[in-house]
């Protein structure tokens, strides 16, 4: 197995735009691979290729691992977008690289998400619900963005994490 240590704030390469990824590239196996196994090694439902170190613009998201969500199932996309989104709200989220807090973000409901698969074709996906923000939060990591970053106002919209026994 190839985990990789989640990098958590402030790490310099969260911060940063990642590099389009390339699906011919033949060091891209070995990349999902990593996050593969990074993600089932988290208590976390989606992962974005800087989180574990890769500058690049590659995500993977499985809603369906939190218990009770449904959604695509697993889902690996290169150089994913944002076409379309539509019904705001403000959702509480956390992240794997800010373990010790989670906030109040404005996200949308619904979303349209144009992608490469690794396979290189283009797909669209149309998402909603949890899988939504899921898709957004992650496509956010791609452009330097954390979800600390959407807060409208850090004293009343961010928390400190409970401990888990």
């Amino acid at each position: 197995m190839a985990v990789r240590p989640i990098l958590l704030y402030p790490d310099p390469i969260l911060k940063q735009r990642a590099a389009p990824v390339d699906s011919s590239d033949p060091a891209l196996p070995a990349f999902i691979k990593d996050m593969l196994d990074s993600l089932a090694a988290s208590p976390g439902v989606a992962l974005a290729a800087p989180q574990i170190g890769y500058a690049l613009r590659l995500i993977v998201v499985d809603v369906t691992r939190k218990k009770g969500e449904q959604g695509h199932g697993l889902v690996i996309l290169l150089n994913p977008h944002i076409l379309h989104f539509d019904s705001p709200r403000i959702a509480r989220e956390g992240c794997l690289s800010v373990p010790d807090f989670t906030g109040n973000v404005r996200r949308y409901d619904h979303a349209m998400v144009e992608a490469t698969t690794p396979e290189g074709q283009r797909t669209v996906l149309s998402v909603s619900g949890f899988e939504a923000l899921a898709f957004q939060h992650e496509i956010d990591h791609l452009e330097g963005v954390l979800f600390l970053d959407r807060i409208e106002s850090l004293s009343t919209d961010l928390f400190r994490r409970k401990a888990q026994d």
